[in-house]
């Protein structure tokens, strides 16, 4: 499949169709983006169910990382379906639970063994590492950063500081998170945080992306992580990385954590780990991981058949996707620098691999972010075939599925290009 082609403007109508019996029924929460109704999607091609091709640089929020419907991943979940779906590993054993624990446990960043603990999702993945953060400290306050997105359930919603709205109306939350700015700055205002509000003593956690995701794609100034680690360690806190969005090869690195060269007491994973199967774990230091049987489990975590998908996307990814997410991140981000001397609209570019953001300000003196603008360009490229995806106040992402090439970003770049001058004038 070749795209992007457009043959009918979306929503064509069947893709109308398919939205008006979607609203009828389904929950309000869902925050829909634009009405892209998929059919079929292959490599780096999305197909809706009017016949347009989409060239796809969202991923499904990072997620597809091989490629929509990779053979080598398809093939695997196919081979373990029909070996048995369910089990349970809560309560019993299976060849692609132990397999994949044992190459997560190699992958994560630190020397030392680890233990893994397998979820459905990312929030899953979080929530886990709160528990075992309070459990192993027996201490019960944890810090994150604003701007932060950890998830929607109750404990990662409580570390969630990314837009008031993810919050507003469900308090009380989990008591004992604080919140500081993220970066530099934060480390002074966590050393404040201890003189007057919590002892270090009393924290058993850290949260912390190493990119932050839906704040923005923000990158941290190259001695912030360490500083941060270093922070945790004279304290006797639990640094716990949240890399949901920037994990397994997506930043040019397996995990972002390593471009700092920092190695987390607890890493929290899920998106990319099996190409959209629904899949997260939890990934902790030996010694950390002292709870026992039933302190925790998960009915469908480490479900046999998203194991088979995550260990054969993992095959892929270390098969040379890291390294063309770093090659080909750099140009794409390079290609994304020269619109930023054409569009004075365009704020910033920034990121690692093929983890970008663009974000859009207007042109006044105090550079003030520009969300309408942000969503008309996005909104733009998708009517020509671009897929792409919003974060932070004015940012648009870019994280296209590892396999991507030069060419695919050199179309990709043109019709951004091309929006921006259609909605700017």
């Amino acid at each position: 499949m070749k795209a992007p082609y457009i043959k009918i403007k979306p929503p064509g109508p069947k893709a109308k169709a398919i939205i008006d019996k979607d609203q009828h029924f389904t929950a309000p929460a869902y925050g829909r983006v634009y009405p892209l109704v998929m059919r079929e999607g292959r490599g780096m091609v999305v197909e809706d169910v009017d016949g347009n091709l989409f060239l796809d640089f969202m991923a499904g929020i990072a997620v597809a990382s091989t490629g929509h419907s990779h053979p080598k991943v398809v093939k695997a979940i196919e081979e373990q379906a029909r070996k048995f779906l369910h089990i349970c590993g809560s309560d019993f054993y299976y060849e692609p639970m132990a397999e994949l624990c044992g190459k997560l446990a190699q992958l994560a960043p630190g020397t030392g063994p680890k233990k893994v603990f397998l979820t459905n999702s990312g929030t899953e993945s979080i929530e886990a590492a709160f528990k075992l953060a309070r459990y192993a400290t027996k201490r019960s306050h944890a810090i994150a950063f604003y701007g932060a997105f950890h998830g929607r359930t109750m404990g990662s919603l409580s570390l969630t500081a990314s837009r008031a709205s993810h919050r507003a109306q469900f308090s009380p939350l989990v008591p004992g998170v604080h919140h500081v700015p993220y970066g530099i700055e934060g480390l002074g205002v966590l050393e404040k945080l201890f003189r007057h509000e919590v002892t270090p003593d009393e924290v058993a956690a850290v949260f912390v992306e190493p990119v932050q995701g839906e704040g923005g794609y923000i990158v941290p100034a190259l001695e912030y992580l360490p500083g941060l680690q270093d922070l945790c360690r004279r304290h006797g806190i639990l640094l716990i990385a949240d890399e949901i969005q920037s994990g397994f090869g997506r930043t040019g690195k397996m995990f972002a954590c390593e471009h700092w060269g920092i190695e987390p007491d607890i890493l929290c994973v899920a998106k990319g780990i099996a190409s959209g199967m629904p899949l997260g774990a939890m990934i902790a230091r030996q010694e950390i991981s002292t709870w026992t049987r039933g302190t925790h489990g998960s009915t469908f975590g480490g479900n046999p058949v998203a194991c088979a998908a995550a260990l054969a996307t993992l095959q892929v990814i270390e098969d040379g996707l890291v390294e063309n997410a770093a090659q080909v991140g750099r140009y794409l981000k390079e290609s994304l620098v020269k619109l930023q001397d054409v569009h004075s609209v365009i704020k910033e570019v920034r990121g690692l691999g093929l983890m970008i953001g663009v974000e859009f300000a207007k042109a006044d003196a105090n550079r003030t972010p520009d969300s309408k603008l942000r969503d008309q360009v996005m909104q733009t490229c998708f009517d020509q075939g671009l897929l792409l995806l919003n974060c932070g106040e004015s940012t648009v992402r870019f994280c296209p599925p590892l396999i991507v090439n030069r060419e695919q970003v050199e179309a990709a770049v043109a019709i951004f290009d091309a929006a921006i001058k259609a909605v700017v004038g």
